[in-house]
C-alpha cells in the first residue's frame, strides 16, 4: 500500500505543471490610474499569458496599497474616511484592467482582513527574533513616497531623491528593523547572481546604500492611525513598506488562512516593478525575507518611467502634479486596447526609460501594425481568397526560397521564449516582427500576383500562400499574449483552430490543414491619418492637462493666500494680547528652498523642545548658507499652517528694512529655547 501510494504521488509530481508565480507592485491609490500604470501590469500580464501558453501553472497578482499618511490627508479634505476614500480608487484600477484585459489571478488590497492579521504576525516575529527594536526616529521624511531618507541620501536640493519633492524633519518614537545584518548577503545577491534586471541597477544600488553602511530602518509611526497596528503596541502603525512588501507572500496565504497556496508559489518567478521603488524591493524586501528564513524570489524585473516632453525639450516623467498624465481608456477608445499594449511594451526596453508622444504611438501602430502584420494578413487572406476562392489546393510546388523562410519561421519561438525568461518584451516583439517583415518581403520575392495569371503555377501559388499562412499562425500565437484581443480575429482570417495554435506546435512548419480555409474579415489595425490624428489627440489631451493644471493652480493660489496672510505685520495689539504670544530662540540646523516658490525658505529649527519645520518668505533675501548655524526668534505657539504645501509650524521674527527684510538674530550665547519677553 505505501509502494503504491509513493508511485501515485511521484506520478502526480510529474503529471501536475509546473508553478509560476508573477506580481506587479501594488499600486497606490492616491489618484487614478494612468498609462505609466499600464505599463508594468500589461507587461506582467504579458508574461502571465505566455507562461500559460507554455504550460505552466500561473498566479499572477496585482493589487493596491491602500495605507499611509498621504491617503489620510487626501480622505481628510473630501471629508471621507480612508477607506471609503481608497474604495473609489481602487474600483477605477479594477475597471482600467478589465477594460486592458488584463488576466490577474488574484488581486490583493492591504485593508483586506487577512493581509492585516499576516502583516502584525510578521512584524511580532521579526520583534521576536531580535531584528526589531524600539528607539527613536530623528530625520527626513518624504510624505508623497512614505519613505524616510537621511542627508547624505537626499538630492542635490536636499530634497526627496526618488520625487524630488521637499522632505520634512520629523522626531517620533519608532520601531526599527536591523538591515546591517544582510548587508553582505544582500550585496552578494545583487552583484553575484541574476536577481535585479538589468544588471546595471546593481552597481547603483550596493554603492548608494550598502557600501556607506546600510542604515536600519524605521518601521513603524506614530503621528498618524491609518496603518496596520501593532499588535503589542497599539500606539504604532506598521511603516507602510513592511505593510506592502508583505502582499506578496500574504497573497498567497502566509500567516493567515485565507489563501493556501503558499509552498506552492512561493518564491515568486518575477517581481516587476518601477524604478522609483526599487531600492525596497532590492535592499528591504530580501532583509525582511531573510530574518523570516524565507527563500527569495528568483528575479526583480526594473523598468523605467514613460516619460513625456518637458520643458526644452527634455523628458519628465509622468506626473499628476505635472499635469501630464495620458488617460488610457481615451487612447484606447481610439486605437483599442490591444495597439495601446503593443506600443507601450514595444517602445520600452527593460531598464531605460521610454518617451511617450502622440506621434510616435501612431507612427508605430501605422508602421508595425497596419503596413507590417495588418497588412500581411489582409494581403494573404486576400491572394488565396482571389485565386483559390478561398480553399487552397492540396498540390504544392516547392522551392529552395521555402527552406530559408520555414527554418526562420520555426526558429521564431525558440527566440520568443529566451526573451520572455528574461524579461525582455521589447525583445520579443522586436524578433516576431522580424519574422513578419519577412513574410512580407517573401511576398515580394515570390511575387505571387504574377504566379496567379500564369495557370501552370497554381502548385506553386498554393506552396507560397501556404507558407504566408504558416508563418500568420506562428506569429499570432507568439503575439496573443501581447495582444489577446485580436489574435483569435486572425485565426478566423487564416483557418486556424485552437489546437493549431497550441504552443506545442509553434515551433513545427505544416501544421494548418493542406486544403486550409481562408475567410476574409475586417481589417485588423486601420492605418491612421497622422497628421489629423495628432491634432485631434492632442487638442483632448491638452484640455485634459489644462483642467489639471487649473486645479493645480487654484490649490496653489489657495496655499499663496495662506502664506501672505500669515506673513503680513499684525496690527496694534494690547499688552494682554502680547501676553498670549509666545517666542522663543531658536537655533536654525538646516534650510532649503521650497519647490516651486519663489520666495519660501523652510528651515528646521532646535527649539529646545525637540525641533520644528517654519517655512518663511525670506529666500529673496537670504540663501540657506546664510541663515544655518544662526540663532533667531521664533513665535512658537503660533497656529500651524501649510504653504505650497509644505507644514509650516510657527513664524521666525524678521524686520522691514529699507534695504529690505532682516531677520532678527540673537546673540550665539544665549541658549536655545530661551524665552523672550
Amino acid at each position: 500500500m505505501r509502494k503504491r501510494n509513493l508511485y501515485t504521488q511521484i506520478g502526480a509530481i510529474f503529471m501536475s505543471k509546473k508553478p509560476f508565480y508573477i506580481t506587479t507592485p501594488i499600486y497606490y491609490p492616491s489618484g487614478n490610474p494612468h498609462i505609466g500604470h499600464c505599463y508594468t501590469t500589461v507587461a506582467c500580464d504579458s508574461i502571465a499569458r505566455y507562461k500559460r501558453m507554455q504550460g505552466y501553472d500561473v498566479m499572477f497578482l496585482t493589487g493596491t496599497d491602500e495605507h499611509g499618511l498621504k491617503i489620510e490627508q487626501k480622505a481628510a479634505e473630501q471629508g471621507v474616511t480612508p477607506k471609503e476614500y481608497v474604495d473609489v480608487i481602487v474600483d477605477r484600477f479594477k475597471n482600467l484592467w478589465k477594460y486592458m484585459n488584463i488576466s490577474y489571478d488574484r488581486y490583493i488590497r492591504t485593508t483586506d482582513d487577512y493581509h492585516v492579521e499576516a502583516v502584525q504576525k510578521i512584524f511580532k516575529a521579526l520583534y521576536d527574533k531580535g531584528y526589531i527594536y524600539k528607539g527613536e526616529y530623528s530625520g527626513k521624511y518624504c510624505t508623497p513616497c512614505e519613505s524616510f531618507w537621511t542627508d547624505s541620501q537626499l538630492d542635490e536640493n536636499g530634497c526627496c531623491p526618488e520625487c524630488h519633492r521637499p522632505v520634512k524633519y520629523a522626531k517620533e518614537e519608532a520601531y526599527f528593523f536591523k538591515m546591517s545584518p544582510f548587508a553582505e548577503r544582500i550585496e552578494k545577491l545583487l552583484l553575484e547572481t541574476d536577481y535585479l534586471r538589468p544588471k546595471t541597477r546593481a552597481v547603483e544600488l550596493v554603492n548608494n546604500f550598502i557600501k556607506p553602511g546600510l542604515e536600519d530602518l524605521c518601521v513603524s509611526r506614530t503621528t498618524f492611525k491609518w496603518g496596520v497596528p501593532v499588535s503589542f503596541d497599539d500606539k504604532h502603525v506598521v511603516y507602510v513598506w513592511i505593510d506592502a512588501l508583505s502582499n506578496y507572500i500574504t497573497a498567497l496565504g502566509y500567516e493567515n488562512s485565507a489563501h493556501s497556496d503558499y509552498e506552492k508559489y512561493w518564491p515568486a518567478d518575477v517581481h516587476m516593478v518601477a524604478k522609483d521603488i526599487m531600492r525596497f524591493h532590492a535592499i528591504i524586501w530580501p532583509a525582511m525575507l531573510m530574518a523570516l528564513d524565507l527563500p527569495l524570489p528568483k528575479h526583480l524585473a526594473v523598468h523605467g518611467w514613460i516619460t513625456m516632453a518637458g520643458k526644452n525639450g527634455e523628458s519628465e516623467k509622468m506626473s499628476k502634479s505635472l499635469g501630464n498624465v495620458v488617460d488610457p481608456f481615451v487612447l484606447g477608445e481610439r486605437y483599442g486596447q490591444d495597439s495601446i499594449r503593443y506600443h507601450i511594451l514595444r517602445e520600452m526596453a527593460l531598464g531605460a526609460d521610454s518617451l511617450f508622444s502622440n506621434e510616435i504611438m501612431i507612427n508605430r501602430i501605422n508602421s508595425d501594425l497596419a503596413n507590417g502584420f495588418g497588412n500581411l494578413v489582409s494581403r494573404t487572406v486576400a491572394m488565396a481568397d482571389k485565386y483559390f476562392g478561398g480553399t487552397l489546393p492540396t498540390d504544392r510546388e516547392r522551392e529552395a526560397i521555402d527552406d530559408e523562410f520555414e527554418a526562420t519561421v520555426t526558429g521564431l519561438c525558440a527566440e520568443t521564449d529566451k526573451y520572455i525568461d528574461e524579461t525582455k518584451l521589447k525583445q520579443v516583439l522586436e524578433e516576431i516582427f522580424k519574422v513578419v517583415d519577412r513574410a512580407n518581403k517573401y511576398i515580394d520575392e515570390t511575387e505571387p500576383w504574377k504566379l496567379g495569371k500564369d495557370d501552370t503555377k497554381k502548385a506553386r501559388l498554393a506552396a507560397v500562400l501556404y507558407n504566408l499562412l504558416e508563418a500568420i499562425r506562428v506569429t499570432s500565437a507568439l503575439l496573443a499574449p501581447f495582444m489577446p484581443s485580436t489574435m483569435p480575429k486572425v485565426w478566423e482570417q487564416i483557418g486556424a483552430s485552437a489546437a493549431d495554435v497550441e504552443y506545442e506546435k509553434l515551433s513545427k512548419f505544416g501544421v494548418l490543414p493542406a486544403n486550409v480555409t481562408v475567410h476574409k474579415g475586417e481589417i485588423l489595425f486601420p492605418r491612421i491619418d497622422v497628421d489629423k490624428e495628432i491634432e485631434e489627440l492632442n487638442a483632448i489631451l491638452t484640455k485634459n492637462m489644462e483642467e489639471a493644471k487649473a486645479k493645480l493652480s487654484s490649490e496653489e493660489k489657495g496655499e499663496a493666500a495662506a502664506e501672505t496672510e500669515k506673513i503680513e505685520l499684525k496690527p496694534e495689539i494690547t499688552i494682554d494680547d502680547f501676553a498670549k504670544v509666545e517666542i522663543r530662540v531658536a537655533k536654525v540646523v538646516a534650510c532649503e528652498k521650497v519647490k516651486k516658490s519663489d520666495k519660501l525658505l523652510c528651515l528646521q529649527l532646535d527649539d529646545g523642545m525637540g525641533g520644528r519645520q517654519v517655512v518663511s518668505g525670506i529666500a529673496q533675501y537670504y540663501t540657506p548658507e546664510d541663515l544655518i548655524g544662526k540663532k533667531l526668534q521664533l513665535i512658537a505657539n503660533l497656529k500651524p499652517v501649510k504653504l505650497r504645501g509644505v507644514d509650516s509650524n510657527g513664524m521666525i521674527c524678521a524686520a522691514d528694512t529699507p534695504d529690505g527684510v532682516k531677520v532678527i538674530f540673537v546673540d550665539d550665547s544665549i541658549p536655545v529655547g530661551s524665552k523672550v519677553r
